[in-house]
């Protein structure tokens, strides 16, 4: 949803709108590659930042900050987990995420007596969060313990009224990955609550900060090991 209200706002306002910038969703790429995991492909998707409160625009002396905060971005998946990692030389989460879309699901409900004599009706919630996991966060900026550290441009124009976020990345094995939390419904609370997160998974080549009241390219940010063919605009 985040994308395509992306894409109605921008052709409201008459603004030109490149193919890259929301060509498919987080859950139509998770799709595609989960039936057929091709590694390599490099692809642009965009970041959801209405579920990145990490992310803030500020004026400062120097100019216009945009500023996207990674310090407490950790995958605690396993396969992220690098058990006796020395904390002050590496993470203990070796890939970083960032949001690209939740999709909610009500699947009905049915009734059932979670307390002894009280019958009452249960439904049944599905969500589906999808992320972009990636473990070369230290190409763009130094390792530091400093919450504020992160992705971070200063521009010399005014702020954007509607920053928008897209990143580029090219995917590696096992390119998707999944996992599953269930949360029994109860007296109090009557949901039956599945959440699916859902990852792409790759090495980030750059971000491009853009706005979304004209769809123009505000900064790019690119990885120190990116080709050069993917670094250029």
């Amino acid at each position: 949803m985040y994308c395509i209200r992306i894409l109605l706002w921008l052709l409201l306002l008459g603004a030109s709108v490149s193919a890259p910038l929301c060509a498919e969703t987080a859950e139509q790429l998770y799709a595609r590659f989960a039936a057929r995991p091709v590694a390599g492909t490099c692809l642009d998707i965009l970041i959801d930042l209405e579920a990145s409160p990490g992310f803030s625009v500020d004026t400062t002396e120097r100019g216009v900050e945009l500023r996207y905060r990674m310090a407490f971005n950790n995958i605690a998946e396993g396969w992220s987990w690098q058990p006796g990692t020395d904390p002050q030389v590496a993470d203990y989460y070796r890939f970083k995420y960032l949001p690209l879309q939740s999709v909610a699901e009500e699947r009905g409900e049915y009734q059932a007596e979670d307390k002894i004599g009280v019958a009452q009706r249960m439904s049944v919630s599905w969500r589906y969060d999808y992320f972009l996991a990636f473990d070369n966060l230290y190409d763009f900026f130094p390792r530091s313990f400093d919450d504020d550290a992160g992705f971070a441009v200063i521009l010399d124009k005014r702020a954007p009224v509607s920053p928008g976020l897209r990143a580029r990345v090219c995917l590696q094995e096992p390119v998707t990955s999944e996992s599953t939390t269930f949360w029994k419904a109860t007296h109090s609370k009557p949901v039956d609550f599945t959440l699916k997160k859902r990852y792409l998974i790759g090495k980030l080549q750059a971000l491009y900060f853009f706005d979304l009241d004209n769809g123009q390219e505000l900064a790019v940010l690119s990885a120190r090991s990116a080709k050069c063919l993917i670094c250029t605009k």
